[in-house]
């Protein structure tokens, strides 16, 4: 295992390595963000692409009721599934629009330092964990 590779994540890129006396979301740290949304965005395009040839070209009138069953219910989770990721890529997208605008790595709702790991294990997330905990304590109280 080469040293490169034990240090990569499990989703494809090797974590920042901060230095002492950095100043947050500097270039480098907004390079390296830019870096993971956009090759993030381009696995779900590829995606995207792959389920549609792929329903083109598995898509058959089975005379089985059962195979038609089937299939309807195997694209239908599909279809979902690549909702689920248009979804996120809005959500991209508008975290390479922060970092465009220097907003990138700010709480939305009180304005701190989101952080850097917070920022590598979600990398669209918009609310620090303190204010994340709190609307998720909220919404359990309301739903």
């Amino acid at each position: 295992m080469t040293e490169s590779t034990k240090n990569e994540s499990p989703f494809g890129f090797i974590p920042y390595d901060e230095k002492k006396g950095e100043e947050y979301m500097n270039d480098d740290q907004q390079g390296h963000f830019l870096s993971i949304l956009s090759n993030w965005k381009n696995d779900l395009r590829v995606e995207v692409d792959r389920t549609v040839h792929h329903m083109q070209d598995d898509a058959a009138n089975f005379p089985d009721p059962n195979d038609r069953a089937t299939q309807e219910s195997e694209f239908s989770l599909e279809l979902r599934t690549r909702d689920r990721e248009r979804k996120l890529i809005k959500k991209i997208d508008d975290a390479l629009q922060s970092i465009e605008s220097d907003d990138y790595g700010y709480c939305d709702s009180c304005g701190i330092e989101i952080g850097v790991r917070r920022l590598e294990a979600r990398p669209t997330a918009t609310l620090c964990i303190d204010c994340k905990t709190l609307d998720e304590i909220r919404e359990k109280q309301m739903g």
